[in-house]
């Protein structure tokens, strides 16, 4: 198999998140909090290694400051529904996922509005666009750091620069970023990051986690057990203990700590080299097939290696299908959960195929898809 897929979740993952999967649920015979015995103690170990990692990752000076949920969508919202109150306006781009569109529109039963800032076609950002959409009541930007559809990467840093301006709290989704590009939330000015483990950060799925630079000013989403301040009925106010209620998956937890550091021993620069050459060969073999509309920037530095494609003649999901039936090339169609940035690139009546490439494949898979699309544009030719 041909694994394109990994906008959606990455595969293979490097055999040490394997290894210390099967080794932490097989030894770590405790709960995290909750016992003084060897197992216990050692996941509790395993759970604040990966945290430290993660920090060093973000550039987060506080590792406790990183809380781990199930996945981006359950960090993003925790971050907007503990957040936000009635009265407050938000401001979000045209390519977010429903992970941030949903909550937001679920909470305008509860006074809270939101401003959506419309992108370019490909997918690009104006920071301009954000601070004239800023009203006396804003009090946050939450902005994807690159789409899932076009994969295009988004100006964080000039935002961020906005946000801190405004004394406004800034949200960004690093759900397909994470692992693949470099994000300091301290040069970003940051002040909630969402990520998620079962993607570019090459852990298990129901990891991610939520930064938050100001606990006090979230809500949790979850009551309950913390292993801490047990005498309490209210919740404790400590980190990340506040948000973190119930037994956590330790050793999932752990298996994405050894994602994390398969990524800074190989070195983020190495990864980005390799997945940027992969989409630069897709964007240049796509774009010489004329039934091929190729969507997003045509430069692949400014894009993650995420590419979605239609072709004519043929639905995306048709697409998608013969690609699997005659190669075993696993790709994605439909929306993607992201039917704002499809209503940007003019594709919400139709989806798109998509390609996302990391850094397991290899050019010679990328050239065997790029004979495959040749080879179906051909047979829609002769039909």
């Amino acid at each position: 198999m041909i694994y394109l897929n990994n906008a959606a979740t990455s595969w293979p993952k490097p055999e040490a998140v394997y290894q210390t999967a099967d080794v932490c649920l097989r030894q770590l015979s405790g709960s995290v909090n909750r016992g003084a015995n060897k197992g216990a103690l050692d996941a509790g170990r395993a759970v604040l290694e990966t945290r430290e990692l993660l920090a060093a990752l973000f550039g987060i000076r506080e590792p406790e400051q990183i809380v781990f949920t199930v996945n981006a969508t359950a960090a993003l919202n925790l971050a907007i529904q503990g957040l936000l109150e009635p009265g407050d306006h938000v401001i979000i781009s045209s390519m977010e996922h429903n992970a941030v569109v949903r909550p937001l529109y679920a909470l305008k039963n509860r006074g809270v509005e939101f401003t959506i800032v419309n992108c370019a076609a490909d997918g690009t950002l104006d920071p301009l666009a954000v601070e004239k959409a800023i009203q006396s009541r804003t009090r946050l930007i939450c902005l994807t750091h690159a789409s899932n559809v076009t994969g295009t990467i988004m100006p964080i840093h000039e935002v961020g620069e906005i946000a801190r301006r405004h004394h406004l709290q800034y949200l960004v989704d690093t759900a397909q970023t994470a692992g693949e590009i470099p994000v300091d939330v301290e040069t970003a000015g940051i002040t909630l990051l969402a990520f998620t483990g079962h993607k570019g950060l090459m852990g298990p799925p129901g990891t991610g986690g939520l930064y938050i630079r100001y606990p006090d000013t979230v809500r949790p989403l979850l009551y309950g057990g913390t292993g801490s301040k047990s005498e309490l009925f209210s919740q404790p106010e400590i980190m990340p203990d506040k948000f973190e209620s119930g037994t956590i998956n330790a050793p999932a937890i752990a298996a994405l700590g050894a994602g994390v550091r398969f990524i800074q021993e190989t070195g983020l620069e190495k990864i980005r080299r390799h997945t940027r050459e992969l989409t630069g060969l897709l964007l240049e073999g796509l774009q010489q097939i004329p039934e091929v509309t190729v969507y997003g920037p045509a430069e692949p530095e400014r894009r993650v290696p995420v590419i979605s494609i239609n072709i004519r003649g043929i639905s995306a999901g048709e697409a998608g299908a013969w690609l699997a039936d005659h190669y075993e090339i696993a790709t994605r169609s439909g929306l993607h959960c992201a039917p704002l940035a499809h209503q940007t690139t003019g594709t919400l009546t139709t989806g798109t195929l998509r390609l996302s490439p990391a850094y397991f494949n290899t050019p010679a898979e990328i050239e065997t898809t790029l004979a495959a699309v040749r080879e179906l544009v051909g047979v829609l030719r002769d039909a």
